[in-house]
C-alpha cells in the first residue's frame, strides 16, 4: 500500500481530517484538495491510483469534477457525500464515478470500500486475457461460453452479455442506463423493464447453481457483480 496514492478531495476540514487520518493508520499514501480546480490539477499533476471525492465543492460541482478527469483518466474515483437521493447517485455514477458513499459514514465502510475498487483496479490491470473467474464463475471471453462449478451455463445472448458487462466492471456499482446502452446500445424507458426481466432469469441460473447471490441490486440505481474470494466469504 505504500505505493498506493489516494487523492482526498474534500472542502470540510474535520472530514477530511477523519479520512486522512484513517489513510495514514492504514500506510496509504495521499494528498489532498480543498476545491474541484485543485482537484483536476492534482489528478493531473500526480496521477493518482484512487480519488476519494466530495461533490459539494466550494467551486466546482463534484459531478463536473468527474467528468473533466474522465475526459483523460480511468483513475477510480470514490464519491462520498452528504447527498443521498437516488438522481444524485445515478449522476455521479453516469459521469464515471465507480463507487458511492454517503456521509455521515463509518471508518470500517469506507475502507472496506477502497479494499473491493483496489481489487477492482487490480484485476483490470491483471487480467487481460481472454478468461474471467471470480469465484466458481468462469467465463471465456474467446469462446463465449461461461461455467459455474463446472457445468456450463446455458445462457441467452442477452444473458451472456449482461453478464460480461458486470464481469468486466466487477465490484463496481453499473446503472440501469450504462447497462442498457453496452447491451442493447440504447436506454429507452423499455430497456429498462428488458433489463429487469433478463437480470431476473440471469441470477436466478447463477444463484441456483453457486447457492449465493452474484449479483448485488442497488434499487433505484442499478447492479453490482460482487467479487468472490476463493472460500466464497464476500460479504
Amino acid at each position: 500500500m505504500k505505493s498506493f496514492l489516494i487523492l482526498v478531495v474534500e472542502d470540510d476540514a474535520p472530514v477530511r481530517t477523519l479520512i486522512t487520518t484513517t489513510l495514514k493508520a492504514r500506510d496509504y499514501r495521499y494528498i489532498t484538495a480543498g476545491n474541484g480546480e485543485a482537484a483536476v490539477m492534482q489528478a493531473a499533476s500526480y496521477a493518482p491510483d484512487m480519488i476519494l471525492l466530495d461533490l459539494g465543492l466550494p467551486d466546482l460541482d463534484g459531478v463536473e469534477v468527474i467528468r473533466r478527469i474522465r475526459a483523460w483518466s480511468n483513475v477510480p474515483i470514490i464519491v462520498i457525500s452528504a447527498r443521498s437521493e437516488d438522481s444524485d447517485k445515478i449522476d455521479a455514477l453516469d459521469e464515471g464515478a465507480d463507487d458511492y458513499l454517503v456521509k455521515p459514514f463509518s471508518v470500517d465502510e469506507l475502507l472496506a470500500r477502497l479494499r473491493v475498487t483496489q481489487r477492482r483496479l487490480a484485476l483490470m490491470q491483471g487480467q487481460q486475457s481472454a478468461v474471467f473467474e471470480n469465484g466458481d464463475l468462469k467465463i471465456d471471453y474467446a469462446m463465449r461460453r461461461a461455467w459455474l462449478k463446472e457445468e456450463e451455463l446455458h445462457l441467452t445472448p442477452i444473458e451472456y452479455k449482461l453478464l460480461c458487462v458486470l464481469a468486466q466492471n466487477v465490484g463496481k456499482v453499473l446503472t440501469h442506463k450504462y447497462i442498457t446502452q453496452h447491451v442493447w446500445g440504447s436506454s429507452w424507458e423499455h430497456d429498462t423493464g428488458s433489463l429487469r426481466v433478463y437480470m431476473a432469469t440471469l441470477r436466478r441460473k447463477l444463484d441456483a447453481g453457486a447457492g449465493q447471490s452474484f449479483i448485488q441490486t442497488h434499487i433505484g440505481v442499478g447492479y453490482r457483480m460482487l467479487r468472490m474470494d476463493p472460500e466464497h466469504s464476500e460479504p
